[in-house]
């Protein structure tokens, strides 16, 4: 049996990931988990990349939507066939209609050719069969990348809206915002960054806080401004 991947991203660091890690690992304990922060902005999910070069036939990897896998139906529904051709199997815990298993059933439901003119016929079946598989992957990807437009849509509907109607968009000029969060955060900086005294490096508590790099720095310089 192959190793089980169980991959999670999400788009802010503001975000949590710990549901889908969580989803994950109740449906698949063993699994390794890879995490990505990816705004889709960027040119590339680095971690995503590196995990398509370390899986191999009879792995698999888990995603707890379609989502997660791809926003943009094309290179989805590019990828998910690119990895069913070399024999690693994909599970997506929301949309288990679609996980390779259900592929790979459809084509082998295939109706087998008896030699004869008949076969023109179940030619065209079982390239039915394999079509209707493909286009049940290929809506849920362009559902995934619908929603994901809806919502920016609504976004900047949203702060259109509010800004009609005079209302502040951010914080008032001059003025930080402070959360919980941010307030957690630069007391693990402080606590455990070499710069304060600490033991860990940078990139440790980067990962330790789950901060985006930019974010990161941003909390320490304030921390060391205020200690100067």
């Amino acid at each position: 049996m192959g190793t089980i991947y169980g991959y999670c991203r999400i788009s802010t660091a503001k975000q949590s990931i710990e549901r889908q890690i969580r989803n994950i690992k109740a449906a698949y304990p063993d699994a390794v988990i890879v995490q990505e922060i990816f705004t889709g902005t960027t040119i590339e999910r680095k971690e995503f990349l590196k995990l398509l070069k370390v899986v191999r036939a009879g792995d698999t990897i888990v995603f707890d939507s379609v989502s997660r896998m791809s926003r943009d139906a094309e290179e989805g529904f590019q990828t998910y066939e690119e990895l069913f051709n070399k024999d690693i199997s994909l599970v997506f815990l929301k949309e288990p209609h679609i996980n390779t298993e259900v592929y790979k059933t459809a084509l082998e439901a295939a109706v087998p050719m008896t030699g004869t003119t008949v076969d023109y016929i179940l030619e065209g079946v079982n390239r039915y069969l394999m079509a209707l598989a493909a286009e049940q992957i290929k809506i849920a990807f362009a559902q995934s990348e619908k929603e994901v437009a809806d919502l920016h849509q609504r976004t900047r509907e949203g702060i259109q809206t509010a800004k009609l109607a005079g209302k502040r968009i951010g914080t008032e000029p001059g003025r930080k915002l402070t959360t919980k969060k941010s307030i957690e955060a630069k007391a693990i900086i402080a606590k455990h960054a070499k710069d304060f005294g600490g033991s860990l490096s940078d990139t440790e508590v980067i990962k330790l806080t789950g901060l985006s790099r930019n974010t990161y720095y941003k909390y320490k310089r304030d921390l060391l401004l205020k200690n100067a």
